[in-house]
């Protein structure tokens, strides 16, 4: 699936027929300013069961719901993950930071996936490393309803609550992958993100707080005391925020360093328990 493309106006299809043909999808969607328009025809087409829902998706789509939302679920790592109403939508660059995390703990059997959102990262990891014991949880009830479908494909767990109060006591000392996918977001840069993040997804997967980093030091500053010998948390971070997220890490005592990948635009800071 593309990703979330930007939408220049959230203007109507000014006519669809009974029967839309493909051509005519492409141009309702363009028209809107849907960069992938073609790509976005061909998935709506193949997703739609009848014409009268293909015209109901193409609208929703024409007047800004973001593709996933309409289709109902995302494409990451090859995998169809569920995404609902209010859910943050997973971004491909995020893939990174589940391949830094199969790197760092190949033999993991303990993973926690924290604000989870869709719960995508986790079962990804979990697909991969295959028998693990999965464990994620966020904030949101919407959020925890969503991961929750996702997680029963790889036998998973989702809680609810706030950061490591929803997790099970028992998990201390024994996380081998702690995967964190906080918001970053600085409160002032919130009203400058893509319509489609800003008007569909909620806020609390967006704002970081005035520098982006407040969840990301409650997080740091409670790791080590969750991780396994060895255990690593990892968190995305804008290249920007990568010193100071590395600098929280390390006094929350935790080995800290950061890893890029130029072509995703993604900066993932990685924290290991020694």
């Amino acid at each position: 699936m593309p990703p979330l493309s930007s939408l220049s106006s959230p203007s109507a299809p000014s006519s669809l027929a009974a029967h839309p043909s493909r051509d005519a999808v492409v141009v309702a969607l363009r028209a809107a300013g849907c960069v992938f328009a073609e790509d976005e025809a061909d998935l709506l087409l193949a997703t739609a069961a009848t014409p009268h829902e293909l015209t109901a998706m193409v609208e929703r789509r024409v007047a800004g719901l973001p593709l996933e939302l309409v289709v109902g679920w995302a494409e990451f790592l090859g995998r169809r993950v569920i995404v609902e109403p209010g859910v943050f939508v997973p971004r491909r660059r995020t893939e990174f930071l589940v391949g830094q995390a199969l790197a760092g703990a190949p033999h993991a059997s303990v993973v926690v996936d924290l604000c989870c959102g869709s719960g995508a990262v986790g079962v990804a990891l979990a697909a991969a490393l295959g028998g693990v014991e999965l464990h994620a949880a966020d904030i949101d009830p919407a959020a925890v309803r969503c991961a929750r479908r996702n997680a029963a494909a790889v036998g998973g767990q989702v809680h609810a609550g706030d950061l490591f109060d929803a997790l099970p006591g028992a998990l201390r000392g024994r996380i081998d992958i702690l995967a964190a996918n906080v918001p970053y977001v600085p409160t002032g840069e919130v009203p400058l993100l893509p319509a489609e993040a800003r008007e569909h997804e909620p806020l609390t997967a967006l704002d970081g707080g005035a520098d982006g980093l407040d969840i990301l030091r409650r997080v740091a500053g409670e790791a080590a005391g969750w991780l396994a010998p060895g255990g690593c948390v990892l968190v995305e971070t804008s290249e920007r925020q990568a010193a100071d997220a590395v600098e929280a890490f390390r006094r929350g005592g935790l080995t800290a360093r950061t890893a890029t990948d130029e072509e995703l635009f993604a900066h993932v800071v990685i924290g290991t328990q020694e």
